[in-house]
């Protein structure tokens, strides 16, 4: 399943026309402790690079946006008790909702794990 990455420090996972999205792990190590995730709605629709949640930390509330355009099919319910995933797992466990993708061409405007590697070296 290839992994994509943009410049705001999200993740997708991809299989088919279904993404499951979170943020990397240097952005959750920049964020400091989790203590609370707003996700998004089954349902709702988004275009890519709109803000589909807001992720609070001891050190800031940020938002967390599309890496592509399309309709959340599931967010993870396990955050609701557990916001503190994203910093113990989050390029895994700590995923915040699914989405299904309403146009694949976009993902080749993301990164590739090497390509983000370079990016954040240069930060």
């Amino acid at each position: 399943m290839p992994r994509y990455f943009t410049q705001d420090h999200e993740w997708i996972d991809v299989d088919g026309d279904a993404g499951t999205v979170g943020i990397t792990d240097y952005a959750q190590g920049q964020l400091g402790d989790i203590t609370f995730v707003e996700l998004p709605d089954a349902g709702a629709t988004f275009g890519k690079g709109d803000s589909a949640c807001v992720v609070d930390s001891v050190k800031a509330a940020s938002d967390v946006y599309t890496p592509v355009s399309g309709t959340v099919t599931e967010a993870n319910a396990a955050l609701g008790d557990a916001p503190e995933l994203v910093n113990t797992d989050a390029e895994s466990g700590g995923w915040l909702f699914r989405i299904t993708l309403s146009d694949a061409a976009e993902l080749d405007s993301l990164m590739d794990a090497e390509g983000y590697q370079d990016f954040i070296k240069g930060l």
